[in-house]
């Protein structure tokens, strides 16, 4: 005999537990407490089994009947619905860990093993700013080429092209990583060829004609600044290693009797040990440096306000600026430039010597990647001619 709400609404908990039966298998189960329990029985490969079908009133005695129809058309399919349900709950599951969010905390988990820390914390806030507001809650599986587009073209409408650009690289790894793990098909980046602007290419300015280095040179020697500052400033064309790999240099990576400042990998854009050849003019640079911070800071190029903390990123461009140099003359970063330009083109040193000074990832003929010991003592003999030349034109 078929069930009725009525029938169900009345029932009454008992000393011990009951069943009210609807037919074909489904029944209410009454428990101790009062709680009234759907179940439906089957059997399916000779095996009894039972499966849970949600309380009422929550599903009602008509819901309960559409699940048990249901559930035996599977049976006469061969389909066990228990294992149908399990599935399906794993895939909500799977669905709502497989979001965007999700998906770029563990890849950028993932790249911060080969990425330097600065590096690391600018692609996350890029994120965090950009991306995960607008498509992080979507499933990865979800998103679109056109949503993608829109959340580019937001950064790109606050005139930051090359971000855009950027980002849609990074948008691209994730998506290919996504992949490798079998939580997308496919990078939906490449339908997106052609649909932002190509950024204007700039380079950072820098002075790299030979006949305005010497004057350069002795504008930074006679600059009038803190000793720190220009102790930086006066290291900086010998090295020309990035700004921040300037700033942060540590006593702990100097060594004065290899004559070698080797930068770790954590500090360094490409995230790999970095060895800069020290030459006479540099060792003593470091060495006068050493008489004024080495015994009260870890920092070669310590803060004025703080020993604790490096050299402000600002210092050397207001250096610049105090002295009359324009920002669109030269930064910071133009001294690697400098560097590259004249290294090549004047004193024609090889181009693999200076890519590899340069930290660049350059790679070999057998397409093994940069190896911060490669040609050491080439480059070590390179760096001594380079400081020899800035002697040189500064005294013309």
């Amino acid at each position: 005999m078929s069930l009725t709400d009525t029938q169900i609404r009345l029932a009454k908990p008992k000393d011990k537990s009951y069943k009210l039966g609807d037919g074909r298998g489904l029944f209410l189960q009454v428990v101790l407490s009062g709680s009234k329990y759907w179940r439906l029985k089957y059997r399916i490969a000779g095996k009894e089994k039972l499966l849970s079908m949600g309380v009422y009133p929550k599903v009602s005695l008509k819901q309960a009947r559409k699940m048990c129809a249901d559930a035996k058309d599977m049976l006469d399919q061969g389909i066990d619905p228990s294992q149908a349900k399990q599935a399906k709950k794993l895939e909500q599951v799977q669905a709502h860990t497989n979001n965007l969010e999700t998906l770029a905390r563990e890849w950028h988990k993932q790249q911060t093993l080969k990425w330097s820390l600065g590096y690391s914390v600018k692609v996350l806030r890029s994120l965090e700013r950009d991306l995960l507001p607008y498509l992080g809650t979507l499933p990865v599986t979800d998103i679109t080429p056109p949503q993608l587009l829109s959340v580019l073209r937001r950064v790109e409408a606050r005139g930051a092209t090359e971000s855009a650009h950027r980002l849609k690289q990074v948008v691209g790894s994730m998506f290919r990583f996504a992949v490798a793990t079998g939580r997308a098909e496919r990078d939906i980046t490449p339908d997106l060829k052609g649909a932002l602007p190509t950024p204007i290419k700039q380079h950072f300015p820098a002075i790299i004609e030979p006949e305005y280095v010497g004057r350069f040179l002795n504008m930074i020697y006679n600059y009038q600044g803190t000793a720190t500052v220009r102790s930086a400033l006066k290291l900086a064309p010998l090295v020309f290693v990035r700004p921040k790999e300037l700033r942060c240099a540590q006593w702990q990576e100097i060594n004065f009797q290899t004559s070698e400042w080797r930068i770790s990998g954590s500090k360094m854009k490409t995230g790999e040990d970095h060895i800069v050849p020290l030459s006479k003019q540099a060792s003593a640079i470091l060495q006068e440096q050493f008489l004024l911070t080495g015994h009260s800071s870890s920092y070669v190029f310590p803060s004025a306000r703080d020993f604790n903390r490096p050299m402000s990123d600002n210092a050397i461009l207001s250096a610049f600026r105090s002295m009359g140099i324009p920002k669109e003359q030269m930064t910071g970063h133009g001294f690697r430039a400098m560097a590259r330009t004249i290294l090549d083109e004047v004193l024609e040193e090889r181009v693999e010597l200076i890519e590899h000074q340069l930290a660049h990832a350059v790679k070999d003929s057998l397409g093994r990647a940069y190896n911060r010991t490669k040609h050491l003592p080439q480059r070590k003999a390179m760096m001594q001619r380079w400081a020899d030349y800035l002697d040189a034109v500064s005294t013309d």
